[in-house]
C-alpha cells in the first residue's frame, strides 16, 4: 500500500525492476525545453524523483543526492518532479548547488506513467530513485510506501561509490 502523509493513495504506472531498459522519457525543463532521457550522454544516470521541490522532504532529497553525486564526472542525476518550470529554477537558484538538473513532468505525465511514479489523485510523482548504467539498464531502484519518507541515503550513495568509474 502506497500513501501520503498517512492517507492512502494509487500510484499508476509501469513499474520498474533491476534489470529493466529504462524508457525513454519526455519531460520539459527549467527553460521550457522538451527533453529526453536520450539528450543524457553521461555513464551513469541517476533519476532523482521528488513530489515536489518546495517541501522539506523533497528539498533535502534532491540536495543531498546531488551534493553528494556532483563530484563524479561520469553521473549526471536528474531531478524530476511535476513541479511547474518556474517552480524548479526558483528552487535551482536558491539551492546553492552548481549544476542541477531539474525537469518537469507536469504536461503529459509521460515519466511517471512509464516509471510506475504518477500519484493519480494528486497528480504528484511518488518519490523514488533509478540508477542507470551506460546501456540505461537499471542497476539499482528504491520506490518509497510512504511518500513523506526519505530515501535510504546511506544505501543509494554506498551503492553509487562501488560503481566503476570511467
Amino acid at each position: 500500500m502506497k500513501t501520503f502523509g498517512g492517507k492512502k493513495v494509487t500510484v499508476i504506472g509501469e513499474t520498474k525492476h533491476v534489470g529493466d531498459l529504462a524508457p525513454n522519457f519526455k519531460v520539459v525543463s527549467n527553460k521550457f525545453e522538451t527533453k529526453h532521457l536520450s539528450d543524457y550522454k553521461s555513464r551513469y544516470v541517476v533519476l532523482n524523483v521528488v513530489p515536489s521541490l518546495d517541501t522539506t522532504v523533497c528539498d533535502r532529497q534532491a540536495r543531498t543526492v546531488n551534493k553528494e553525486l556532483s563530484e563524479r564526472d561520469d553521473i549526471v542525476v536528474l531531478t524530476i518532479s511535476n513541479d511547474l518550470p518556474f517552480t524548479q529554477e526558483k528552487w535551482c537558484g536558491s539551492s546553492g548547488l552548481d549544476n542541477v538538473i531539474t525537469l518537469s513532468d507536469y504536461q503529459e505525465l509521460d515519466f511517471a506513467n512509464k516509471y510506475g511514479t504518477n500519484i493519480k489523485e494528486l497528480r504528484l510523482q511518488a518519490r523514488s530513485v533509478f540508477v542507470l548504467d551506460e546501456k540505461r539498464k537499471i542497476l539499482y531502484l528504491e520506490y518509497l510506501d510512504e511518500m513523506s519518507q526519505h530515501l535510504n541515503f546511506d544505501e543509494l550513495l554506498t551503492f553509487i561509490r562501488q560503481l566503476p568509474k570511467e
